[in-house]
Protein backbone atom coordinates (compact mmCIF):
# COMPACT_ATOMS: atom_id res chain seq x y z
CA UNK A 1 0.00 0.00 0.00
CA UNK A 2 1.18 3.35 -1.06
CA UNK A 3 0.34 6.55 1.73
CA UNK A 4 -0.39 9.97 -0.13
CA UNK A 5 -0.22 12.84 2.30
CA UNK A 6 -3.07 15.54 0.87
CA UNK A 7 -2.77 18.64 2.21
CA UNK A 8 -5.57 21.29 2.56
CA UNK A 9 -8.03 17.93 1.79
CA UNK A 10 -10.86 19.76 3.52
CA UNK A 11 -11.05 22.33 0.99
CA UNK A 12 -12.97 22.41 -2.35
CA UNK A 13 -10.64 20.88 -4.44
CA UNK A 14 -8.39 18.96 -1.64
CA UNK A 15 -11.76 17.48 -0.56
CA UNK A 16 -12.65 16.07 -4.29
CA UNK A 17 -9.01 14.74 -4.94
CA UNK A 18 -9.17 13.06 -1.28
CA UNK A 19 -12.45 11.46 -2.62
CA UNK A 20 -11.43 10.96 -6.20
CA UNK A 21 -8.02 8.97 -4.89
CA UNK A 22 -9.91 6.60 -2.29
CA UNK A 23 -12.47 6.04 -5.33
CA UNK A 24 -9.29 5.51 -8.02
CA UNK A 25 -6.77 3.75 -6.17
CA UNK A 26 -7.34 0.53 -3.94
CA UNK A 27 -3.80 0.20 -2.72
CA UNK A 28 -3.48 3.99 -1.73
CA UNK A 29 -3.96 5.05 1.88
CA UNK A 30 -4.37 9.08 2.50
CA UNK A 31 -3.55 11.09 5.56
CA UNK A 32 -5.67 14.23 5.91
CA UNK A 33 -3.90 17.56 6.78
CA UNK A 34 -5.97 20.57 7.36
CA UNK A 35 -5.68 23.49 9.24
CA UNK A 36 -9.72 24.06 9.83
CA UNK A 37 -9.39 27.44 8.59
CA UNK A 38 -12.78 29.19 7.93
CA UNK A 39 -12.54 27.27 4.37
CA UNK A 40 -11.63 23.71 5.36
CA UNK A 41 -15.07 21.84 6.12
CA UNK A 42 -15.13 18.56 7.51
CA UNK A 43 -18.91 18.70 6.00
CA UNK A 44 -16.85 17.90 2.71
CA UNK A 45 -16.06 14.40 3.67
CA UNK A 46 -18.50 13.46 5.72
CA UNK A 47 -19.33 10.55 3.10
CA UNK A 48 -16.18 8.66 3.73
CA UNK A 49 -16.26 8.62 7.29
CA UNK A 50 -15.32 5.36 8.81
CA UNK A 51 -12.97 4.45 5.21
CA UNK A 52 -10.10 2.27 6.63
CA UNK A 53 -8.13 3.86 4.42
CA UNK A 54 -8.65 7.93 5.28
CA UNK A 55 -7.23 9.28 8.19
CA UNK A 56 -8.06 13.19 9.09
CA UNK A 57 -5.31 15.21 11.40
CA UNK A 58 -6.08 18.22 11.79
CA UNK A 59 -2.81 20.44 11.61
CA UNK A 60 -0.51 23.47 10.44
CA UNK A 61 1.76 23.11 7.55
CA UNK A 62 3.60 25.77 8.86
CA UNK A 63 4.32 23.54 11.53
CA UNK A 64 7.76 21.61 11.25
CA UNK A 65 7.95 19.09 13.73
CA UNK A 66 4.00 18.01 13.10
CA UNK A 67 4.30 17.45 8.93
CA UNK A 68 7.88 15.88 9.88
CA UNK A 69 5.66 13.19 11.47
CA UNK A 70 3.36 12.48 8.81
CA UNK A 71 5.60 12.73 5.81
CA UNK A 72 7.69 10.27 7.72
CA UNK A 73 4.37 7.83 7.18
CA UNK A 74 3.90 8.36 3.29
CA UNK A 75 5.71 8.57 0.39
CA UNK A 76 4.02 11.46 -1.60
CA UNK A 77 2.88 14.91 -0.79
CA UNK A 78 0.03 16.52 -2.70
CA UNK A 79 -0.28 19.78 -1.45
CA UNK A 80 -3.39 22.23 -1.52
CA UNK A 81 -3.14 23.97 1.40
CA UNK A 82 -3.13 27.24 0.45
CA UNK A 83 -4.60 30.92 1.45
CA UNK A 84 -6.65 31.15 -1.74
CA UNK A 85 -9.18 34.97 -1.93
CA UNK A 86 -7.75 37.34 -3.95
CA UNK A 87 -9.97 40.07 -1.94
CA UNK A 88 -8.77 38.62 1.37
CA UNK A 89 -5.36 38.93 0.24
CA UNK A 90 -5.09 42.36 -0.94
CA UNK A 91 -6.70 43.29 3.11
CA UNK A 92 -4.40 41.30 4.81
CA UNK A 93 -1.22 39.54 2.75
CA UNK A 94 0.93 38.39 5.37
CA UNK A 95 -1.45 34.95 6.01
CA UNK A 96 -0.80 34.23 2.12
CA UNK A 97 3.09 34.35 2.64
CA UNK A 98 3.20 32.29 5.82
CA UNK A 99 1.07 29.52 4.61
CA UNK A 100 1.77 29.70 0.50
CA UNK A 101 5.19 30.02 0.98
CA UNK A 102 6.90 29.25 4.33
CA UNK A 103 4.19 26.21 4.55
CA UNK A 104 5.34 25.31 1.39
CA UNK A 105 8.79 25.32 2.49
CA UNK A 106 8.16 23.33 5.53
CA UNK A 107 6.68 20.72 3.21
CA UNK A 108 9.32 20.61 0.87
CA UNK A 109 11.88 20.13 3.47
CA UNK A 110 10.20 17.16 4.77
CA UNK A 111 9.99 15.50 1.08
CA UNK A 112 13.44 16.18 0.67
CA UNK A 113 13.91 14.06 4.47
CA UNK A 114 11.68 11.03 4.06
CA UNK A 115 13.08 10.90 0.41
CA UNK A 116 9.59 11.15 -1.45
CA UNK A 117 8.90 9.70 -4.98
CA UNK A 118 6.80 13.16 -6.09
CA UNK A 119 5.85 16.41 -3.93
CA UNK A 120 3.44 17.42 -6.12
CA UNK A 121 2.16 21.34 -5.65
CA UNK A 122 -1.12 22.83 -6.92
CA UNK A 123 -0.69 26.27 -8.23
CA UNK A 124 -2.57 28.62 -9.87
CA UNK A 125 -2.98 30.73 -13.66
CA UNK A 126 -3.12 33.39 -11.55
CA UNK A 127 0.70 33.31 -11.31
CA UNK A 128 1.12 34.39 -14.83
CA UNK A 129 -0.84 37.83 -14.94
CA UNK A 130 -2.48 39.02 -17.48
CA UNK A 131 -2.63 38.21 -20.74
CA UNK A 132 -4.74 40.02 -23.30
CA UNK A 133 -4.23 37.40 -26.43
CA UNK A 134 -3.11 34.07 -27.14
CA UNK A 135 -2.03 32.21 -24.00
CA UNK A 136 0.15 31.33 -20.92
CA UNK A 137 2.98 28.46 -21.59
CA UNK A 138 4.82 27.08 -19.05
CA UNK A 139 7.94 28.95 -19.81
CA UNK A 140 6.30 32.27 -19.39
CA UNK A 141 7.65 34.46 -17.22
CA UNK A 142 5.71 35.25 -13.93
CA UNK A 143 4.16 38.60 -13.58
CA UNK A 144 1.43 37.96 -10.60
CA UNK A 145 -0.74 40.74 -9.79
CA UNK A 146 -1.91 40.47 -6.25
CA UNK A 147 -0.41 39.17 -3.00
CA UNK A 148 -2.18 36.21 -3.42
CA UNK A 149 -0.58 35.47 -6.76
CA UNK A 150 2.41 36.79 -5.69
CA UNK A 151 2.71 34.25 -2.67
CA UNK A 152 1.54 31.02 -4.97
CA UNK A 153 4.69 32.49 -7.50
CA UNK A 154 6.97 32.04 -4.93
CA UNK A 155 5.85 29.06 -3.51
CA UNK A 156 6.27 27.70 -7.16
CA UNK A 157 9.78 29.05 -7.72
CA UNK A 158 10.65 27.72 -4.81
CA UNK A 159 9.40 24.25 -5.50
CA UNK A 160 11.32 24.33 -8.56
CA UNK A 161 14.95 25.61 -6.73
CA UNK A 162 14.50 22.46 -4.87
CA UNK A 163 13.88 20.41 -7.74
CA UNK A 164 17.56 22.15 -9.26
CA UNK A 165 19.55 22.47 -5.82
CA UNK A 166 18.46 18.73 -4.36
CA UNK A 167 16.95 16.72 -7.21
CA UNK A 168 13.66 16.85 -4.63
CA UNK A 169 10.75 15.12 -7.73
CA UNK A 170 8.31 17.92 -7.71
CA UNK A 171 5.77 18.49 -10.32
CA UNK A 172 3.88 21.92 -10.17
CA UNK A 173 0.12 22.17 -11.96
CA UNK A 174 -1.30 25.56 -12.66
CA UNK A 175 -4.91 25.85 -13.48
CA UNK A 176 -7.80 27.56 -14.17
CA UNK A 177 -10.49 28.91 -12.30
CA UNK A 178 -12.26 25.43 -10.82
CA UNK A 179 -15.90 25.22 -10.04
CA UNK A 180 -18.47 22.63 -8.87
CA UNK A 181 -20.37 21.27 -4.96
CA UNK A 182 -18.27 22.18 -1.71
CA UNK A 183 -16.82 25.34 -2.91
CA UNK A 184 -16.88 28.20 -0.22
CA UNK A 185 -19.33 31.09 -1.50
CA UNK A 186 -16.96 33.79 -1.41
CA UNK A 187 -16.09 32.19 -4.98
CA UNK A 188 -17.36 33.68 -8.13
CA UNK A 189 -20.12 30.87 -8.95
CA UNK A 190 -21.27 29.85 -5.56
CA UNK A 191 -21.68 33.69 -4.49
CA UNK A 192 -23.84 34.11 -7.52
CA UNK A 193 -25.98 30.79 -7.49
CA UNK A 194 -26.36 31.40 -3.64
CA UNK A 195 -27.43 34.96 -3.78
CA UNK A 196 -29.66 34.05 -6.71
CA UNK A 197 -31.47 31.52 -4.57
CA UNK A 198 -31.63 33.71 -1.53
CA UNK A 199 -33.30 36.07 -3.87
CA UNK A 200 -30.27 38.27 -3.63
CA UNK A 201 -28.36 40.14 -6.66
CA UNK A 202 -25.09 39.11 -8.18
CA UNK A 203 -22.44 41.38 -7.68
CA UNK A 204 -20.58 42.35 -11.00
CA UNK A 205 -16.81 43.66 -10.82
CA UNK A 206 -16.79 46.75 -12.87
CA UNK A 207 -17.56 46.23 -16.61
CA UNK A 208 -18.05 42.65 -16.20
CA UNK A 209 -15.76 41.94 -19.09
CA UNK A 210 -12.28 40.30 -17.38
CA UNK A 211 -12.16 36.79 -18.89
CA UNK A 212 -11.56 33.37 -17.00
CA UNK A 213 -10.98 29.73 -17.97
CA UNK A 214 -13.61 27.45 -16.13
CA UNK A 215 -12.65 23.67 -15.09
CA UNK A 216 -14.99 21.30 -13.00
CA UNK A 217 -13.24 20.05 -10.08
CA UNK A 218 -13.70 16.46 -11.01
CA UNK A 219 -11.80 17.48 -14.10
CA UNK A 220 -8.95 18.97 -12.13
CA UNK A 221 -8.76 15.94 -9.87
CA UNK A 222 -8.40 13.83 -13.11
CA UNK A 223 -5.75 15.67 -14.37
CA UNK A 224 -3.68 15.68 -11.09
CA UNK A 225 -3.77 11.69 -11.48
CA UNK A 226 -2.53 11.89 -14.80
CA UNK A 227 0.28 13.81 -13.97
CA UNK A 228 1.13 11.76 -10.83
CA UNK A 229 1.42 9.10 -13.19
CA UNK A 230 2.75 10.27 -16.65
CA UNK A 231 3.73 13.93 -15.72
CA UNK A 232 7.89 14.65 -15.80
CA UNK A 233 9.32 15.70 -12.04
CA UNK A 234 10.96 18.78 -12.46
CA UNK A 235 8.49 19.94 -14.62
CA UNK A 236 5.19 22.52 -14.60
CA UNK A 237 1.96 21.89 -16.36
CA UNK A 238 -0.59 23.95 -17.38
CA UNK A 239 -4.68 22.39 -17.00
CA UNK A 240 -7.50 24.44 -18.44
CA UNK A 241 -10.09 23.76 -20.77
CA UNK A 242 -10.48 26.46 -22.90
CA UNK A 243 -13.86 27.21 -21.76
CA UNK A 244 -13.25 30.84 -21.41
CA UNK A 245 -16.21 33.53 -20.39
CA UNK A 246 -16.47 36.96 -19.99
CA UNK A 247 -17.76 37.82 -16.36
CA UNK A 248 -20.73 39.20 -17.82
CA UNK A 249 -21.25 35.89 -19.88
CA UNK A 250 -20.87 33.62 -16.62
CA UNK A 251 -23.28 35.79 -15.08
CA UNK A 252 -26.17 35.64 -17.45
CA UNK A 253 -25.56 31.90 -17.67
CA UNK A 254 -26.42 31.28 -14.37
CA UNK A 255 -29.46 33.71 -14.27
CA UNK A 256 -30.68 31.89 -17.35
CA UNK A 257 -30.51 29.02 -14.87
CA UNK A 258 -33.01 30.46 -12.57
CA UNK A 259 -34.89 31.96 -15.29
CA UNK A 260 -34.10 35.70 -14.07
CA UNK A 261 -33.03 38.81 -16.20
CA UNK A 262 -30.35 41.17 -16.29
CA UNK A 263 -32.35 43.04 -13.39
CA UNK A 264 -30.70 40.75 -10.48
CA UNK A 265 -27.31 41.87 -11.48
CA UNK A 266 -25.27 44.55 -9.17
CA UNK A 267 -22.47 46.34 -10.28
CA UNK A 268 -20.11 46.48 -7.66
CA UNK A 269 -16.44 48.77 -7.50
CA UNK A 270 -13.84 46.86 -9.37
CA UNK A 271 -11.22 44.72 -7.54
CA UNK A 272 -7.96 46.77 -6.96
CA UNK A 273 -5.25 45.12 -9.70
CA UNK A 274 -8.40 43.04 -11.26
CA UNK A 275 -6.43 40.92 -14.40
CA UNK A 276 -8.23 41.15 -17.21
CA UNK A 277 -8.06 37.66 -19.08
CA UNK A 278 -6.07 34.62 -17.94
CA UNK A 279 -5.62 32.24 -20.78
CA UNK A 280 -3.44 28.67 -20.96
CA UNK A 281 -1.83 27.03 -23.39
CA UNK A 282 -2.58 23.33 -22.21
CA UNK A 283 -0.55 21.36 -25.18
CA UNK A 284 1.85 19.94 -22.34
CA UNK A 285 -0.83 18.05 -20.67
CA UNK A 286 -2.63 17.45 -23.43
CA UNK A 287 0.12 15.51 -24.77
CA UNK A 288 -0.04 12.65 -22.16
CA UNK A 289 -3.44 12.44 -22.72
CA UNK A 290 -5.77 14.98 -21.18
CA UNK A 291 -8.79 15.90 -22.27
CA UNK A 292 -11.58 17.34 -19.79
CA UNK A 293 -14.18 14.90 -19.95
CA UNK A 294 -17.17 17.62 -18.51
CA UNK A 295 -18.85 20.64 -20.63
CA UNK A 296 -18.90 23.85 -18.91
CA UNK A 297 -22.70 23.89 -19.67
CA UNK A 298 -23.17 20.45 -18.05
CA UNK A 299 -20.86 21.42 -14.48
CA UNK A 300 -22.52 24.44 -14.49
CA UNK A 301 -26.08 22.47 -14.29
CA UNK A 302 -24.59 20.29 -12.05
CA UNK A 303 -23.20 22.54 -9.54
CA UNK A 304 -26.64 25.07 -9.40
CA UNK A 305 -28.75 21.86 -9.15
CA UNK A 306 -25.96 20.91 -6.00
CA UNK A 307 -26.17 24.04 -4.29
CA UNK A 308 -29.94 24.33 -4.63
CA UNK A 309 -30.36 20.72 -3.01
CA UNK A 310 -27.75 21.86 -0.22
CA UNK A 311 -29.04 24.66 2.00
CA UNK A 312 -27.46 22.73 5.25
CA UNK A 313 -24.02 23.11 3.53
CA UNK A 314 -23.64 26.70 2.77
CA UNK A 315 -26.27 28.88 4.79
CA UNK A 316 -23.88 28.60 7.59
CA UNK A 317 -20.92 29.75 5.77
CA UNK A 318 -22.35 33.05 4.45
CA UNK A 319 -21.60 35.18 7.23
CA UNK A 320 -19.05 37.58 6.57
CA UNK A 321 -18.39 40.78 4.01
CA UNK A 322 -16.74 38.31 1.68
CA UNK A 323 -19.97 36.03 1.22
CA UNK A 324 -22.43 38.84 2.31
CA UNK A 325 -22.85 40.69 -1.15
Amino acid sequence: MKTVLITGGMGFIGSHFVRYVLNKHSDWNVINLDKLTYAGNPNNLKDIDGNERYEFVQGDICDETFVNALAERSQMIVNFAAETHVDRSIEHASDFIQTNIQGTRVLLDASKKFDHELYFHVSTDEVYGSIQEGSFREDFPLVPNSPYASSKAGSDLLALAYATTYQTPIIISRCGNNYGPFQFPEKAIPLFVTNLIEGKKIPLYGDGKNVRDWIYVEDHCYAIDLLIEKGDRGQVYNIGTLDELQNFDLVNRILSEFSYDSAMIERVQDRLGHDFRYSLDTSKINHLGFKPKVPFETGLKNTVKWYKENEWWWQPLKKDKFTLK
